[in-house]
């Protein structure tokens, strides 16, 4: 199903994020992880794309396989860097054909340590609001997301530039926004009111990862750029004393994120579930968030 179709069904939709493993075993763990949150009947899942496009076969593969065998509403991450308009134009017509409705349309970023591959003027996407006008020139029947930044894109400090980036890419036909993580619902709110100012009026869902252990918090502070970890929740982490300890904290930070948004009449919620299936179905215990999902009132 489409999830633009979704949003117009359901005042609030729920959905998780995963990334493809890269082995053989790994995949089939992956896979066995993602069957156990089914039950929870999410509105969609996102499968990643590595930098660069580095797992394209990988993230193929997984969305194919959720799509035919666990039949969940799926949505391929698609990145633009490096890769020409005929490349993407064969991805896009292979899921089209599979039958995958959505699509996250990025600009991505080169793999770590190597040079971004180099695309003859005109090939390419310069920017992400490019891929998405693309998209939806020859593939208007696809529902596009895009991804926006609560506390700013690390490569636009100017924070005014950052929402006419955002907003060339509404223009150019995206049909939500998703958010990076963040942890203080307020910089969410007031992401939303600065979107309305600039006349963005698709839904906007907000991005949201429990927090799962001491590493798991220190690499979200360096990949996740602008990260803001309010000192409340800070000082609770630090009476942690093992990685348990911040699953607990993490979790109930997230429960109570989650509860404020849902208060706040929250669009839809996007879990960043580090591949783990064990606190995003804690929460939607916590929660009861299938109800919530599938209850009449929550039916426009």
């Amino acid at each position: 199903m489409k999830i633009a179709d979704l949003l117009k069904t359901y005042k609030t939709i729920f959905s998780f994020e995963f990334f493809p493993a890269r082995t053989p075993e790994a995949s089939e763990e992956l896979y066995q992880t993602m069957t156990e949150l089914i039950p929870l009947q999410p509105s969609h899942v996102s499968v990643t794309y590595g930098a660069g496009g580095s797992t394209r076969e990988l993230t193929h593969n997984l969305v194919l396989r959720l799509h035919n065998s666990a039949q969940l509403t799926v949505m391929p991450h698609l990145t633009c860097v490096g890769t020409t308009r005929d490349e993407v134009f064969e991805i896009l017509t292979r899921y089209n054909d599979a039958g995958i409705e959505n699509i996250m349309a990025l600009r991505g970023d080169p793999p770590k340590g190597a040079e971004e591959r180099a695309i003859p003027a005109g090939e390419g996407f310069p920017y992400a609001a490019d891929l998405v006008a693309f998209i939806k020139q020859h593939f208007p029947q696809l529902s596009v997301g895009v991804a926006g930044f609560t506390e700013g894109h690390p490569a636009t400090p100017n924070r005014l530039k950052e929402i006419e980036y955002l907003k060339a890419k509404v223009d150019a036909g995206a049909d939500f926004i998703v958010t990076q993580l963040f942890f203080d619902n307020r910089d969410f709110y007031d992401y939303c009111e600065r979107c309305q100012l600039a006349g963005i009026q698709v839904p906007v869902i907000a991005g949201i990862m429990p927090i799962i252990s001491k590493r798991n918090m220190l690499r979200m502070a360096e990949l996740a750029a602008g990260v803001r970890y309010p000192a409340r929740l800070l000082r609770a982490l630090a009476r942690a004393e093992d990685d348990e300890d911040f699953a607990k904290i993490g979790r109930h930070w997230a429960t109570e994120q989650v509860l404020d948004l849902l208060d706040h009449d929250v669009r839809g919620v996007h879990f960043y579930t580090l591949n783990k299936s064990r606190s995003t179905m804690q929460i939607y215990d916590a929660l009861n968030l299938r109800k919530v999902m599938h209850s009449p009132e929550n039916r426009f």
